[in-house]
């Protein structure tokens, strides 16, 4: 099942199945991810709009998704909230924007989503619409090393790969000097299993 299909399939029960994770886990990584940027914004896999609350007064934030079904429900919750927003229907791996668009990518469990072939495509293309001296900002899972949440990752990857058509292991790093990208920060926000990765288009 592609990707669409997936997330068309589980637009409406998303913000459901994601709910015990989102208030006990993911909440304050989504502040940390917005800290100290601004500007025009691009939300790449916007998704049903978990980051509006968090998107800095002022910006210019345009939020992009595959799926229409996850877009109607951003829809509904930026109409809620009055967040200043701008949806679009986008495959990351072939966006619609003139190079050097944007001031900063968020990527919020993008590429947990997006498969081995994809992930090079889309950060160069994240990389070409960001600005020289801009930052591509990607908040992913990456496998514990800690013997006992390795084991529970484990039991829950077919889920995760079957419900959300996502893993733990993709290693997005791995693709950043390909892609012309440099890295400029990789941290831990959650135990050793939920990283952000900050990078920029490597200059000449």
């Amino acid at each position: 099942m592609d990707k669409r299909k997936t997330y068309d399939r589980i637009a409406r029960f998303y913000d459901l199945l994601d709910l015990p994770f989102e208030h006990r886990r993911y909440l304050p990584l989504r502040r940390a991810l917005f800290a100290g940027v601004n500007g025009a914004l691009l939300d790449a896999g916007v998704g049903t709009g978990r980051n509006f609350p968090f998107y800095p007064s002022g910006a210019e934030v345009v939020g992009i998704d595959l799926s229409p079904a996850m877009l109607q429900r951003a829809t509904q919750r930026k109409d809620a909230l009055g967040t200043a927003v701008e949806l679009r229907e986008m495959n990351v791996t072939q966006l619609a924007f003139d190079d050097d668009r944007f001031d900063a990518v968020i990527a919020t469990f993008l590429f947990c989503v997006l498969d081995s072939k994809h992930q090079l495509p889309a950060l160069k293309e994240l990389g070409r619409v960001c600005r020289p001296r801009g930052t591509i900002h990607i908040l992913e899972y990456a496998i514990s090393q800690h013997p006992l949440r390795r084991f529970i990752m484990k039991i829950w990857a077919p889920w995760v790969r079957f419900a959300y058509g996502a893993a733990f292991d993709r290693n997005t790093g791995q693709y950043l000097d390909a892609a012309g990208l440099e890295l400029v920060e990789k941290k831990f926000l959650y135990k050793d299993i939920i990283k952000l990765l900050t990078v920029r288009p490597k200059t000449p």
